[in-house]
């Protein structure tokens, strides 16, 4: 009779002692059928299967973590990555890998997109094989299983970009609130009173940079214009249709801020189509300098992101908890502030223009 499968989530995790029970073999069996290490005496196909339908029945999950502690330093370093197809974290990814070869240390990376099942483990985002330390890169509060295993994890834990999450791990972030000031100061400089925010939708609904913009123009107009702040989706399309929407007004704007350089982008699409010249007629303000940024026609104003700095602050800490194991991981937040990078895609507003 077949042994019942141990629902998932539910009781102590599965040992391979368990599984050396079930399959009427030894514990050093069991091992080295699931590490698939080469053995001296062959093991017999027929024992090999039953050891694997007994630890799938069991539904056993191992612990890279836990299987680290039995090796050496493997001079890895594992990311998390909460979404690959966002171009920012493209860019933070290359210079996490340049960093960590610089101290001599390889990447191994993990997926946690928000789409994967909110249940998802450490073990189903990154490779199961050791490695000396985590970063995380991007808020992970969709992902709480990944976080618990993260909580209790034997090497240490670096984050990025946390956002809203609760402090739990030595952390580096930007200040964006002073970056969305930054934006809007440089707007109004130029003379621009009529505002607009397009708010990029974010996995985790991150609203810092969209609560700046209100809290900015209520303090220096009274009032957000009815219409003037739009929530898009992170995409080209969905800064295409926003500023569409916001051009379709009574009173349109005469300059847009946005809280990602992705919507941003999709903006000026959308301003070309329409022959609402940028900056003669429009002015935008992006937010991260992804590499794209520099190479818009008009280039592009925007917020640079630091993430050359905040990365190697990551990696440094992240090696340096490594080769210290009496080193405080204590949570801290480590702040970053971006800086305006003025391009060719702000100017003042046209003088008595009525759009």
């Amino acid at each position: 009779m077949e042994p019942p499968a141990r629902p998932p989530g539910r009781g102590p995790a599965v040992t391979m002692r368990d599984i050396a029970a079930v399959a009427e073999v030894s514990q050093s069996t069991v091992s080295r059928v699931l590490s698939g290490a080469p053995t001296s005496v062959p093991i017999a196909p027929v024992t090999r299967a039953r050891v694997v339908e007994a630890a799938r029945r069991l539904g056993y999950r191992p612990n890279p973590l836990a299987r680290g502690l039995r090796g050496a330093s493997t001079n890895l370093i594992g990311a998390v990555v909460r979404d690959f197809s966002d171009p920012f974290f493209a860019g933070a990814i290359e210079v996490l890998v340049l960093e960590s070869m610089a101290h001599g240390y390889n990447v191994v990376l993990g997926h946690a997109h928000g789409g994967l099942d909110e249940g998802s483990s450490l073990t189903s985002v990154l490779e199961t094989r050791h490695t000396d330390a985590i970063v995380l890169l991007g808020d992970m509060q969709a992902q709480p299983r990944l976080l618990a295993d993260l909580r209790s994890s034997s090497v240490p834990v670096v984050g990025l970009w946390q956002g809203t999450s609760p402090l739990e791990f030595p952390t580096a972030d930007t200040d964006d609130r002073a970056g969305i000031r930054a934006g809007l100061e440089h707007l109004e400089s130029l003379g621009h009173r009529r505002i607009a925010f397009l708010s990029a939708e974010l996995p985790v609904e991150y609203r810092v940079r969209e609560d700046a913009y209100v809290d900015y123009l209520r303090d220096r107009f009274g009032v957000v214009p009815s219409g003037y702040l739009e929530r898009c989706p992170n995409t080209l399309a969905g800064g295409d249709a926003a500023l569409r929407r916001l051009l379709e007004l009574p009173e349109p704007p005469t300059a847009v801020a946005t809280s990602t350089d992705l919507v941003a982008v999709g903006a000026l699409h959308a301003a070309h189509s329409l022959g609402a010249t940028v900056p003669d007629r429009l002015s935008l303000v992006g937010y991260d300098d992804i590499l794209i940024a520099s190479h818009t026609v008009p280039a592009l104003t925007t917020l640079r992101m630091p993430i050359a700095e905040i990365v190697s602050h990551a990696v440094s800490l992240a090696v340096a908890l490594t080769r210290d194991p009496d080193a405080s991981r204590q949570p801290s937040l480590e702040v970053f502030k971006p800086t305006l990078i003025v391009r060719d895609s702000t100017a003042p507003p046209v003088p008595g223009r009525v759009d």
